[in-house]
């Protein structure tokens, strides 16, 4: 029989347990994670949202050194709150990792080098990607390949790296795909043909991966973003002004979202406050695939 403490919300407090229920659900804290792409843009938002939850966080990206950005969130993550338990609790961090996720022997090493270090590995989010725009009849063989090999082969191998120690340490893990709305719809007016393939691929992996693992604990989910106002996006758009107003528009919120928007939806995802979400795709577009 269930002890007291192992119930939530109603079921604790009809048991007679006075555990804090809806905090502890959204807590990271003693729980590592990797975040693939995560020097900047969604992957920092996120990596930064993991650390302020109480996770040891790894940012893996492929430039050989952090920019700017991250190693301002860095600073704000080591000013951060040490968690309860005295001086010697291990507190929040972010550590910043140099890799290419299309490599699939070194996603495995980086993996392993990590939990040799920290002795687990509790959470993934596979967020590495690029987007190129070739009319679809003139796509050239190589390009193509290329945002296939990154999008879905790198979502791949990142996702095995983790889950093979998840799976040896027993370790009910959560492994978050970056899909996109893009996945679901095809984006007006854009000739994106691989990046929309790829999205599409990476949905189609989270539900075969969700049903495969689930067995051994392992949750695996997408989430999809929908038109987000990142720093390349910004560069994007101000290349491309008449796109402004275009891509407000394709939504009903009527607006392009912000990184901070997708941090809710990740930590969700990311803990124990979703035990009973796997196979699912979160999308958050403003509404965009609602039409």
């Amino acid at each position: 029989m269930s002890s007291p403490e192992s119930f939530q919300g109603v079921a604790a407090v009809l048991a007679g347990s006075t555990r804090s229920s809806i905090s502890s659900l959204f807590s990271l804290t003693g729980r590592v994670a990797l975040v693939t792409g995560g020097g900047r843009g969604i992957g920092l938002e996120i990596a930064l949202a993991f650390a302020e939850a109480g996770a040891v966080v790894y940012c893996l990206d492929k430039p050989t050194e952090p920019g700017k950005d991250w190693l301002t969130v860095q600073k704000h993550v080591g000013q951060l709150p040490a968690p309860e338990g005295g001086k010697d609790s291990k507190g929040p961090s972010l550590s910043y990792l140099h890799g290419d996720v299309t490599d699939q022997k070194a996603m495995w090493k980086i993996v392993d080098d990590i939990v040799a270090k920290e002795n687990r590995i509790d959470v993934c989010f596979a967020n590495a990607g690029i987007l190129q725009e070739y009319n679809c009849l003139e796509y050239p063989a190589e390009e193509f390949q290329k945002v296939m090999n990154v999008n879905v082969n790198g979502v791949l191998f990142t996702a095995q790296a983790v889950g093979r120690h998840m799976e040896r340490l027993g370790i009910p893990g959560s492994i978050i795909m970056t899909a996109s709305m893009s996945g679901t719809i095809t984006n007006p007016r854009r000739s994106w043909v691989a990046y929309n393939t790829s999205k599409s691929a990476v949905l189609q992996m989270a539900r075969s991966m969700a049903c495969e693992l689930a067995p051994k604990g392992i949750r695996v989910n997408a989430l999809s973003p929908g038109y987000i106002l990142t720093n390349m996006t910004r560069d994007f758009l101000d290349s491309n002004p008449e796109l402004w107003t275009d891509w407000k528009g394709q939504n009903p919120s009527g607006r392009i979202g912000r990184p901070d928007e997708l941090r809710g939806a990740a930590l969700w995802l990311a803990s124990d406050a979703s035990t009973f979400c796997t196979g699912s795709d979160i999308r958050v577009d403003g509404g965009q695939t609602a039409w």
